[in-house]
Parts: C-alpha cells; sequence; structure tokens
C-alpha cells in the first residue's frame, strides 16, 4: 500500500500533521498501537489538570475565610475525583477518536510500525509506503537506576490516574514540574506528600520565581527535598521505604516516579531507514528532517522541548514543508512553558540569567509585583510578579510569570516576542481594567520612568510651551 504521507504516532503532533495532510486532500496512513490521542490526553496534560482543578475546588473551602465565607476542611472522595477526570478524557475523546479521522479520509491501522526500508513500513504484517513519513511517537516517563526500585511497585504519569485510592502518604521522585503538580494536587486532596529532588526542584526556571511556587508548597504542607541522595528504595508491608544519604529514611504508602522522559524510538528499527538518533531521540535539522531526508520526526521524539504545544508546532512546519515547500525553521526563543501549580509559573524567551550573559549592562530587567495590581486584589491573588527581560532600543527578549493565570498572562508575551515588539508597543497598548495583565503592562512602562527627570526631555518640553 503506498500513501503520500505515513504517521507513526497517534498523539499530538501525529494527528495535527495526519489531519491537515487528509484536509488537503493528501493521501494519508496513521500507525497507533496504543490509546488514540497520546500521551498528552491520556496520561498527561489532560487528566493532570483535570485533578489540578478539583484540588483547587477542594482549597476553596479550605480558604475563604478572607472573603467572610466561613472556611472548612472539605470532605474529598478521591475515587469520585478520579472518576471526574476520567469523564474530562472521555469528553475530549472523540475529537482525536479513530472514527474521526476515518472520517477525514485517513486509514488508521491499531498496530505496532517499524521500518524496513527508508521509505517502507511493516505493521501488522502488512507493508506500506510512503513518499514522506512522519515520526510522532513521543516520550514515556523515565526511570532512575535507583538500587531496589525495580521491585518495588510504584506509579508514573501512565498509571497515577488510574488510581482510585487517597495515598496516605504520597513519595515523588522528581521536583520538576509533573512532580510538583501531582504533589501538590494530592495534599490538597488530603494526602501526606513528601518530594525528593536530586537537584534543585523546578531547575530549569530562574530561580526567583520557583522559589515563589516552592513556599507555596510548603506553606500547603508539601515537604520538598533538594539535592536528594536516594541510596536504596525497599518494598514494606503497608508500602515503600526512601534510604537517603545520611542514614535518612522516608517511608510512605505509595510511590510516583516523575524523573524526566524518555523518546520512544525503541522497536522502530531506525537503523533500516538510515535514521541517526541518540538517547535524547531522533537526531533532526532545522525543518525536523532526520538524516533520512524523507522522514521528519516531531513532538518529544524529536529531542527537544517536551510539551503538547511544541508538538503541534512541530506539526504546522512539518507540513508547511511538505506540502509548500516552506522553509520555516523551528524557532525555540518564542516557546512558552507553563507549570499549573497554584500560583502558575509561565515563561517565554530569554530568561533573566541568559539575557544578562547575552547583553550585559544593555539588557533590562523590569519587575511588577501582583501586590500592585487590583485584580489581583481584589480576588487575594497578590502573590507573585511579572518579571520583563528587553535588550537593546527596548526590544523583548523574555518574560517570567509568577501568580494566578500565569499560563493565560504568559500568551500575550510570546506573541510580542514572535513578533519582535519593542517595550513602547506594550506600554501604548490599552487593556481592560482591571486586569492581572495590566501587572506586565506597568513593567513595560516602568522602562520609561526616568524620562520624567530627564532634563532634555524637560527641556524639549520648556520650547514647546514657548509656542503656546
Amino acid at each position: 500500500m503506498t500513501f503520500d504521507i505515513a504517521v507513526i504516532g497517534g498523539g499530538s503532533a501525529g494527528l495535527s500533521v495526519a489531519a491537515a495532510a487528509a484536509q488537503f486532500g493528501q493521501t494519508v496512513v496513521l500507525f497507533e498501537k496504543d490509546a488514540m490521542g497520546g500521551d498528552c490526553l491520556n496520561t498527561g496534560c489532560v487528566p493532570s489538570k483535570a485533578m489540578l482543578a478539583a484540588a483547587k475546588a477542594a482549597e476553596a473551602h479550605r480558604k475563604s475565610d478572607g472573603f467572610g465565607i466561613a472556611g472548612h476542611e472539605p470532605g474529598v472522595d478521591f475515587a469520585a475525583v478520579m472518576a471526574h477526570v476520567l469523564r474530562v478524557i472521555a469528553a475530549i475523546a472523540p475529537h482525536d477518536s479513530q472514527a474521526r479521522f476515518e472520517s477525514l479520509g485517513v486509514k488508521v491501522v491499531r498496530a505496532h510500525a517499524k521500518f524496513i526500508g527508508p521509505q517502507t513500513l511493516e505493521a501488522g504484517g502488512d507493508t506500506y509506503e510512503a513518499r514522506r513519513i512522519v515520526i510522532a511517537t513521543g516520550s514515556r516517563a523515565g526511570v532512575p537506576p535507583i538500587p531496589g526500585l525495580e521491585a518495588v511497585p510504584f506509579f508514573t504519569n501512565e498509571s497515577i490516574f488510574r488510581n482510585t485510592v487517597l495515598p496516605s502518604h504520597l513519595i515523588i521522585i522528581g521536583g520538576g514540574p509533573i512532580g510538583l503538580e501531582m504533589a501538590q494536587a494530592h495534599r490538597r486532596l488530603g494526602s501526606q506528600v513528601t518530594v525528593l529532588e536530586a537537584q534543585e526542584p523546578l531547575g530549569r526556571d530562574d530561580p526567583e520565581l520557583a522559589a515563589v511556587v516552592i513556599e507555596a508548597l510548603r506553606h500547603e504542607g508539601v515537604a520538598i527535598k533538594a539535592q536528594a541522595r536516594i541510596e536504596r528504595v525497599d518494598k514494606t508491608a503497608g508500602g515503600v521505604r526512601i534510604q537517603l544519604a545520611g542514614d535518612e529514611r522516608i517511608v510512605g504508602s505509595h510511590l510516583l516516579v516523575a524523573a524526566g522522559r524518555k523518546a520512544n524510538v525503541d522497536g522502530l528499527n531506525l537503523e533500516a531507514a538510515g535514521i541517526a538518533f541518540t538517547a535524547k531521540g531522533i537526531t533532526v535539522d532545522g525543518l525536523l528532517r532526520s538524516s533520512n531526508r524523507h522522514v521528519y520526526a516531531a513532538g518529544d521524539v524529536a529531542g527537544g522541548l517536551q510539551f503538547t504545544h511544541v508538538a503541534g508546532h512541530h506539526a504546522g512546519l512539518i507540513i508547511r514543508h511538505i506540502l509548500f515547500r516552506q522553509r520555516t525553521k523551528l524557532r525555540e526563543d518564542a516557546m512558552p512553558w507553563v507549570t499549573y501549580t497554584d500560583p502558575e509559573l509561565a515563561h517565554v524567551g530569554l530568561t533573566e540569567a541568559q539575557a544578562r550573559a547575552r547583553y550585559g549592562r544593555r539588557a533590562s530587567v523590569l519587575r511588577q509585583d501582583f501586590a500592585g495590581n487590583d485584580r489581583a486584589q481584589t480576588g487575594r491573588e497578590a502573590k507573585g510578579f511579572v518579571k520583563v527581560m528587553a535588550g537593546p532600543r527596548g526590544r523583548i527578549l523574555g518574560a517570567s510569570i509568577v501568580g494566578a493565570q500565569a499560563g493565560e498572562q504568559i500568551a500575550f508575551w510570546s506573541l510580542a516576542i514572535s513578533q519582535g515588539l519593542k517595550l513602547s508597543q506594550v506600554a501604548q497598548t490599552v487593556l481592560p481594567y482591571p486586569t492581572l495583565a495590566e501587572a506586565g503592562k506597568r513593567a513595560a512602562v516602568s522602562h520609561y520612568a526616568g524620562l520624567a527627570g530627564s532634563s532634555l526631555v524637560r527641556g524639549v518640553i520648556a520650547f514647546l510651551k514657548l509656542w503656546g
């Protein structure tokens, strides 16, 4: 069977490529051996945010005193919470379903696909050839080489959302976004939680903003141990025991491993197609082509940033190149990311440290606390701040936000950076009042605060006054 485009993987990137190609009249075959929708729908973004929403609802009961409403400890039915998570998945699933894609004209093959030649695949005993092939197999939870871990039952993001019994004490290995999101969700739903991070929690983010999130979680009762050296993991009668360096032991009822991701390249037989890859994923150029120019990689398996929106962006670039020969290259400088804790942490572009390193004294770092934002005060969400990095002539280089709805607010700055906007353009933008986004505009306006005291500016004003 011969097709214009073959797609391996039915997650965000693969589905986007398949849908777009089919709608442009291309013949498309899509291979997916597991659930349609991939990690994001079934074990990642969607279930985690649904669980966080339930946890936030529980926390609202505890913290309503400040609004004049009697707060109380909520009754949490953990099994019902997880049923809510499954309902959310089910509500979204039809959009990613086999039936929908077949209605678009895509041939969907529910089997594992592997290469048997540069442009030839085998799946379910059949052979398929394609003019172009897109590998979008995603990634899976990485399992660190900790002694004893292989003999201990543990959750990953691929299994935690099928659990219906509230852990009495959940130990989490990994203090990145997944680990801290699940830590806060389980703590708010009634679990004791301990997070063990080998380096620094949220180590990829600006440490000043990360500290706000970490402090908030600790205030809620999450124990977070940085620079934790795990020597061994053992199974106990009641759960699991973690042996740390220095004879410290932590005993819990359940264990979640959230210590990074591993690209899904196993079993693809990439060597048969002459496709180069490493432990991080498939090696690609700026157009997301592999060493085999007929084959592209998109999403997590391409070895870059591992986010659903990045996978979707990859899909768009690949379609534009395959169908229209547009050589639009991947730009990661305008790629945002968000950690959906409460408060949220969002970032796009250069961090403060990166801006200082690249531009030195020519870099401007502007800051506006939410304590000075009227909308934040009305909702008792005044903790956090906006930090904006700008280069010479006021060009926006990056933005970092920690606070309520930071993930929504970062969209404005993603647009600004992608379009090469300057602080002056943001400062002149009219925003509705009261909104949290005004904090970002005030940060931009602060760049020009010194003009009021400038002797040159005052001289110009005095000169203009002479003309009436």
